[in-house]
């Protein structure tokens, strides 16, 4: 049963962090303001670690 409730939250976690890392790839490749470089670059830390540096990336658009 324990490992049942890992196994459970593993997947969540995993699934968030997909969804997320889709979300911030799809809305930086939309923005026209960043160079290929900059968007290149955002997407790679999205594929990292997207709840992170979502916000990081709201912060530098305001």
């Amino acid at each position: 049963m324990n490992e049942l409730i890992i196994y459970a939250i593993l997947f969540a976690a995993l699934s968030a962090h997909a969804i997320f890392a889709g979300k911030m790839y799809r809305i930086v490749h939309q923005d026209s303001s960043l160079s290929f470089k900059e968007r290149n670059d955002w997407k790679l830390k999205a594929l990292a670690f997207p709840a992170y540096f979502w916000f990081q990336y709201k912060k530098q658009k305001q």
